[in-house]
């Protein structure tokens, strides 16, 4: 069972921008309101394992039209978040792909630790996939996407669904994702950067989502360990400069262009861990890569 309830935001979107090497500064403007421009907003809860999962769905104008379905999981390390705090990200990219985007309330570690979340971000899928006539959406193109611990459980929910699930993802994007349990591949930063995150609040979530050392080897939690990359979706990383987590996101992007997934990886100059889902260039990036990977236009229903 579950239950709606809708929503009208008003969102403001950047331009797209170019990708690989993007200069600091270059673009990059946090993104702003706007009143031109109205995404419908609905809240929606499942029944899930563990506890109820709520789904925050972002649709473009036109609810006739069959869209694809883009799932995305929030940043805050595993242990914090809320979908409502990506909704600017969220929005943007439903109205420029011209996608339903469907944001996973997942449940939070320490409470519910590994491999709750994945679960219940499996189950938003089944869910959209058995009611996609309803919702007017395309199960044959869909994609995942997230921010922070939010990148770790997209490029894993990749990877459960290409084993388990009879239907697929044709693409992922990973924005500043945790892919290293191990905390093993952090770079050597200039003492004169500025960090917003740090390696004890790295370790913390992670020790909070997997409690059991034997954990942070599992191919689902730690990515970058996990020998079969083959058969994963199409994927974008974007990893920002200044950020501990940049060379874990750029050796996994190596790893999964060596087992032939068509892998694009670009590093924002000047940009920190946190503020790279805000930045106006890297949603416009993310959204550009979905509307290659999904192609097609939109079809009534």
């Amino acid at each position: 069972m579950f239950w709606i309830i809708t929503i009208y935001l008003i969102v403001v979107f950047g331009q797209n921008g170019s990708h690989r090497n993007i200069p600091e500064g270059a673009g990059l403007q946090a993104m702003s309101i706007n009143v031109e421009q109205a995404i419908e907003i609905q809240n929606v809860d499942l029944e899930g394992h563990a506890q109820a999962i709520r789904l925050r769905t972002y649709r473009p104008p036109g609810r006739r039209v069959v869209l694809p379905v883009i799932f995305f999981f929030h940043g805050g390390g595993f242990v914090k978040g809320t979908p409502e705090q990506s909704d600017p990200m969220c929005s943007q990219i439903a109205r420029q792909v011209h996608a339903l985007v469907v944001s996973v309330g997942y449940s939070l570690a320490p409470a519910f630790p590994f491999p709750t979340a994945l679960h219940d971000g499996f189950l938003a899928a089944q869910w959209v996939v058995t009611h996609a006539r309803a919702l007017h959406a395309d199960a044959k193109r869909m994609a995942v996407a997230g921010h922070d611990a939010g990148g770790n459980l997209a490029t894993g929910l990749a990877a459960m669904v290409r084993d388990r699930a009879s239907f697929r993802f044709r693409a992922q994007a990973l924005v500043a994702p945790l892919l290293d349990p191990s905390m093993t591949h952090f770079p050597d930063l200039d003492d004169e950067i500025t960090l917003d995150m740090c390696a004890e609040e790295c370790a913390s979530g992670y020790r909070a989502y997997l409690p059991l050392a034997s954990l942070r080897l599992h191919p689902y939690a730690a990515p970058i360990e996990s020998l079969r990359l083959a058969g994963l979706p199409a994927a974008f990383i974007a990893s920002a400069e200044n950020d501990l987590m940049h060379v874990e996101a750029e050796r996994y992007a190596a790893g999964l262009i060596a087992a032939g997934v068509p892998t694009t990886v670009t590093r924002y100059r000047g940009v920190a861990h946190y503020e790279l889902a805000s930045r106006q260039e890297v949603v416009a990036d993310v959204a550009a890569f979905f509307s290659k990977e999904l192609g097609a236009a939109p079809k009534r229903s």
